[in-house]
C-alpha cells in the first residue's frame, strides 16, 4: 500500500471515530438510561419476589401455629385470626376452619357458615359451595340441595360427577328410588367416572334394587 493510501485510510479511521464519539455524546445518555432501567427493573422484580415469598412463609407459619393449638376451639380461633392477603388464602382458611369445625368441634352448622362467605372464585368457589352443601345435609330440604347441586353438575366442572352422586342421594332422601337409580346409571355410564365413585354408585344402586350391569 502506498503512503497516500495509508494516509487516506488513517483519515477515514479518524473521521469514523469522530462520528462515533459525536454519536456517543449525543445519544449516549439513552444507553445509560436503558442500563439503569434494566438493572432497576431486575432489582425491583427480585424485591417483589422476596416480599411475596416472605408473606407466603408468614402465612404458612401462622396457619401451622393455629393448627398446633391444643383443642378445636383454640385452633378455630387461631385460624380465624390469620390475615389473608388473597382470595385463594381466604379460601384455604375457610376450608381449614370448616374442616376443624366439622371434625374437631363436631359442629356442621359452624363449618357450613365458615364456607358461606369465602370470596374465592373459580374452582375454589365451587369446592367451597360443594363442601357447604355436604354439610347442609339434614338441615336443608333435599329439593333445595338438589337445585344447588345441579348448578355444579354441568359439563366441564371437575365436581360434576360428585355433584351427581349427591343429587342421587337427595332423591333417596325423598324416597324416590327410581330417580336415584336413573342418576346413578348415568354416573356409571360416564367415561370420566373414577373407580371409587363407580364402586359407591354401584353399591348404592344395588341397595336401591337396581342392577349396575345395566348402566352404560
Amino acid at each position: 500500500m502506498s503512503d497516500a493510501d495509508s494516509f487516506i485510510e488513517e483519515v477515514n479511521d479518524e473521521v469514523r471515530r469522530d462520528r462515533l464519539f459525536a454519536l456517543l455524546r449525543r445519544y449516549g445518555w439513552i444507553a445509560v438510561v436503558a442500563v439503569v432501567l434494566i438493572v432497576g427493573g431486575a432489582a425491583w422484580n427480585e424485591w417483589q419476589k422476596a416480599q411475596a415469598r416472605a408473606e407466603a412463609e408468614a402465612f404458612g407459619d401462622a396457619i401451622l401455629a393455629a393448627l398446633d393449638e391444643g383443642d378445636s376451639e383454640a385452633r378455630i380461633a387461631g385460624l380465624e385470626a390469620v390475615a389473608a392477603a388473597t382470595p385463594e388464602q381466604q379460601a384455604l382458611l375457610a376450608f381449614l376452619t370448616a374442616s376443624e369445625a366439622a371434625a374437631g368441634a363436631e359442629d356442621p352448622a359452624r363449618a357450613a357458615d365458615a364456607l358461606a362467605d369465602t370470596p374465592a372464585t373459580g374452582i375454589y368457589a365451587d369446592i367451597a359451595r360443594f363442601k357447604r352443601l355436604l354439610l347442609e345435609t339434614g338441615r336443608m330440604a333435599p329439593a333445595d340441595r338438589r337445585a344447588a347441586l345441579l348448578e355444579l353438575a354441568v359439563p366441564g366442572n371437575p365436581l360434576r360427577l360428585l355433584a351427581e352422586e349427591q343429587i342421587a342421594l337427595t332423591h333417596v332422601a325423598e324416597g324416590d328410588s327410581a330417580q336415584a337409580i336413573g342418576v346413578l346409571r348415568t354416573i356409571l355410564g360416564d367415561a370420566e367416572v373414577t373407580e371409587g365413585l363407580r364402586q359407591r354408585a354401584s353399591q348404592l344402586m344395588v341397595a336401591l334394587g337396581g342392577d349396575p350391569a345395566e348402566a352404560g
